[in-house]
């Protein structure tokens, strides 16, 4: 699996949000300058306010002006999965060559990639949802997470 930068850091953001406000358990903190963000995660903050501003428009965040602004999330931290941060900054999850697993055409002795893609993708899926940023944001991830990066075969 790759992930864009974007993706890595949009999920750092709101890892960040979910761990410097109240967002972990209720939902709204006091907002979070994307300056605060983008300096406790080392992220570029130009790139950073593009990606906030897709995590606005995809209801991920919540934004407010002036000098009380900032960022916060738009729901628990609890609600709020990896894969629903993913899908907002990149679309769906798993792509071959820009299409959907199920809509390729495989043929002949290719045809089981279909169903690896289509596996795949099922498996990054339960994962992701399984996560949420209030997992990240605690450092408490779901045990079933837990014991596959515990894996030594994971690392390689």
């Amino acid at each position: 699996m790759r992930l864009s930068a974007r993706v890595d850091y949009a999920l750092r953001a709101v890892a960040e949000l979910a761990s410097v406000t109240s967002g972990a358990t209720a939902g709204r903190g006091r907002p979070v300058t994307a300056e605060q963000i983008a300096r406790a995660q080392d992220i570029p903050p130009k790139f950073l306010e593009s990606i906030l501003l897709q995590l606005r428009r995809g209801g991920i965040v919540h934004a407010q002006r002036g000098p009380e602004g900032g960022y916060w999330l738009a729901r628990p931290a609890a609600e709020i999965s990896l894969a629903a941060v993913i899908r907002v900054i990149d679309g769906p999850l798993a792509h071959v060559r820009g299409q959907r697993p199920e809509d390729l055409g495989y043929h002949g002795a290719a045809r089981a990639l279909q169903d690896v893609w289509i596996a795949l993708r099922a498996s990054e899926r339960q994962i992701l949802e399984l996560v949420t940023v209030a997992d990240v944001a605690g450092g408490t991830l779901p045990p079933r997470v837990t014991e596959l990066a515990a894996d030594p075969a994971a690392w390689t």
